[in-house]
């Protein structure tokens, strides 16, 4: 299975418009990061989890030619501001795209895209096809997929499990039962916005905790904030077996 970081920033993404600070003026390639997304690949399938406001540039940036399924975590706009971008693949493929999430999600999808909904349709609209999950495991052509129910401040959000593979994104709690899904995870990601406290993330501090108390063999951090620091800066603070994800980094499981 092949894991590709389509996107590693927050809902500004890295550099914020504007912003003159340290980080956002870098000019280490790391330090420019697309809101949050990753791509994942098997022998059988492949799949993106949440298509953000930078969706086509991470399709186009990664070469991306196919795509079976899209899940998707929540419903914040960060999360799904690319859909219309699937067309492409809806006309190479002659498909309608098979879409993942929770009752919630899946609602402020018709909502914000009711053109794609319309019962007459203007031609070229995307063809998706939801799918409603909940919290028990599911397939997507062969893979088994586990969700992990965690919490965004008040919003439940998913993260996936696939395989030795956990993704969690927009959180600042772990329920218990969660924690017995994540059991044996070879590779975990979870976001670490910033130094400072958070209503709705966990800081870098808090993410350290989790990776400590989850662990995984390498942990990789996500969905993070100008406001964290200079990329490399913050790895030489990091513990063993702890780093960040930038955009563009592949990492290849068993």
């Amino acid at each position: 299975m092949k894991v590709n970081f389509l996107g590693t920033g927050t809902s500004q993404g890295v550099p914020v418009i504007g912003c003159e600070c340290q980080v956002c003026q870098s000019l280490d390639f790391r330090d420019k990061r697309f809101r949050t997304s990753v791509f994942v690949e098997t022998d059988q399938t492949s799949l993106v989890i949440d298509t953000g406001p930078d969706f086509r540039m991470q399709m186009l940036r990664a070469g991306i030619k196919k795509l079976d399924a899209v899940l998707f975590t929540h419903e914040h706009k960060d999360h799904t501001a690319g859909l219309d971008d699937i067309r492409p693949f809806n006309f190479s493929q002659q498909m309608d795209m098979p879409v993942f999430g929770r009752k919630p999600v899946l609602e402020q999808l018709q909502r914000e895209y009711a053109y794609i909904f319309n019962d007459k349709k203007y031609p070229g609209v995307p063809q998706v096809n939801c799918i409603e999950i909940d919290e028990h495991a599911f397939h997507i052509n062969g893979i088994g997929i586990t969700p992990i129910p965690v919490l965004h401040y008040k919003l439940p959000v998913l993260g996936f499990r696939i395989g030795d593979f956990s993704y969690i994104t927009d959180a600042n709690f772990i329920p218990e039962d969660s924690y017995k899904l994540l059991e044996g995870t070879e590779i975990l990601v979870i976001n670490a916005l910033q130094k400072e406290s958070h209503i709705s993330h966990f800081t870098l501090d808090q993410a350290i905790d989790q990776a400590i108390k989850i662990g995984a063999k390498k942990t990789f951090f996500t969905h993070i904030s100008h406001r964290l620091g200079k990329h490399q800066d913050i790895e030489q603070e990091l513990p063993e077996g702890i780093f960040l994800a930038y955009d563009g980094l592949e990492l290849i499981l068993p």
